[in-house]
């Protein structure tokens, strides 16, 4: 089957000469998602000087392309419409989009977890469950677009990609972090979700940011072979993107720098910032996948992981920013873990706690401060008002230290919404850590189901 031509360039070739009828971006496509309750930019490219007609909802806001080509309107914020109407961009020919609906937009970046399908018959990229969950999977008002990959030294303006409605003949080839959060999500609030799908395994953060956030921040090492070259991934597949009118983003990214703790507790919020800058939303919500459990090799102290986990909690200062944990779902000899299902959940949570007004726990346990007890030490913990759980378990993960700075294994006990750590090596308890390894066995839970942070004490 030859590949499916973009409606809008159909639609000019049929008006007459190429470049005879204005083009919307990318974006702007059959079963395109807007965004609601937000003013809507919509924008592409002209002759120089034609008058430009954007139609839509009962609204028509016109504008004149500029010397080089380009325009933009802005519609004016529309309610949530999940019945698909025609967009109409007129100039001397017109361009017609079908099936258009309002709803959230969410942008869902990071590497190869999120880029990870719900099932594209490949055993390492397939969910749990996978069968039953394509064969359920008819949601026609959850669409994707897939950025498709580019890598460009300098910005560009068209992103490959289309609009593709949920179904079990096209959900396979969707994320599955961003479809089950979106599936979630609809589930309860019955609006169209929009998932713009812009993912590359294997990439570094440097790769994905834009030149203004590099040029604030010490240069990044060598890339390794193939890899893409600092800012190439925001300028190739981002850049083409702004700026459209999104919900939030969700972001999965990390493993290629994991050994690079240090730069990545400044480059990640430097990234937070300045996408929402280029997207001109400054409260735009960014939700984030805390790195799961992984046996790495090659890392003879065992705790690199642990590091880049806690340089991406550092992010949590930003304001409107969440982190779903993912310590207790991975698979210590896979780098991809497959339940898919509960990441998403879990940061659906958040979506619904911070941004649609929901009550729910969307948080487990987290660490509060220590209290001495003797020749033990008392763990307090905040959002722990349903109690703590170690699913029937002994617990485990938890270190303690003296004065000498050596941690050793802890006998952990519950004691209400406390634990209590005591080891025989260590009379005088002075630091604690917990999860606090690439491949711990966490096991702390809240009452809500929700795991505990990983966290430590010390600054060692």
């Amino acid at each position: 089957m030859s590949p499916r031509l973009p409606v809008a360039l159909l639609l000019a070739l049929a008006a007459g000469p190429l470049g005879a009828a204005p083009q919307p971006a990318s974006l702007f496509q059959d079963h395109a998602v807007l965004q609601r309750d937000r003013r809507l930019p919509v924008w592409g490219t002209a002759v120089p000087g034609e008058h430009v007609t954007v139609a839509f909802a009962g609204q028509s806001v016109g504008t004149t392309a500029g010397a080089d080509g380009r325009w933009m309107v802005v519609l004016e914020p529309l309610g949530a419409n999940p019945t698909g109407a025609d967009l109409q961009v007129a100039g001397s020919a017109a361009v017609v989009l079908h099936d258009v609906v309002v709803g959230d937009v969410w942008l869902c970046g990071g590497q190869s977890n999120m880029e990870f399908t719900v099932d594209n018959h490949n055993a390492v990229y397939r969910v749990e469950n996978a069968a039953a969950e394509v064969a359920a999977a008819t949601f026609p008002l959850i669409r994707q677009f897939k950025v498709g990959r580019r890598a460009s030294a300098g910005p560009v303006e068209t992103a490959a990609g289309d609009w593709q409605p949920c179904s079990p003949a096209t959900v396979g080839q969707f994320t599955a972090v961003g479809y089950f959060f979106a599936r979630d999500l609809f589930n309860r609030l019955q609006v169209p979700m929009g998932l713009i799908n812009c993912t590359w395994a294997g990439t570094p953060i440097a790769s994905w940011q834009s030149p203004a956030a590099r040029a604030a921040l010490p240069p990044p090492p060598p890339g390794g072979a193939g890899r893409p070259l600092p800012g190439a991934l925001f300028n190739g597949m981002v850049h083409p993107l702004l700026p459209y009118g999104l919900r939030g983003i969700l972001w999965y990214q990390g493993e290629s720098d994991v050994g690079r703790a240090a730069a990545y507790a400044a480059e990640f919020p430097e990234l937070i910032r300045t996408w929402r800058a280029h997207f001109g939303q400054d409260d735009l919500p960014f939700f984030w996948v805390q790195l799961a459990n992984f046996g790495a090799g090659g890392d003879p102290g065992g705790r690199s992981w642990a590091y880049l986990r806690e340089a991406q909690a550092r992010a949590l200062a930003l304001p409107q920013t969440g982190q779903a944990l993912a310590i207790d779902l991975g698979e210590r000899n896979n780098i991809q873990p497959h339940n898919k299902q509960e990441v998403g959940r879990r940061l659906a949570l958040l979506a619904k706690s911070q941004v649609y007004g929901i009550a729910v726990d969307s948080t487990g346990p987290l660490f509060d401060r220590l209290e001495p007890a003797g020749a033990a030490v008392r763990v307090r913990f905040k959002s722990a008002a349903e109690g703590l759980t170690a699913g029937g378990r002994p617990l485990q993960a938890f270190e303690v230290a003296g004065a000498d700075r050596r941690f050793y294994p802890a006998q952990a006990t519950i004691e209400g919404d406390t634990v209590v750590l005591r080891a025989p090596q260590v009379p005088q308890p002075v630091a604690v850590r917990y999860a606090w390894t690439n491949d711990p066995d966490a096991n702390l839970y809240g009452g809500s189901g929700l795991p505990a942070a990983p966290f430590r004490t010390d600054d060692w």
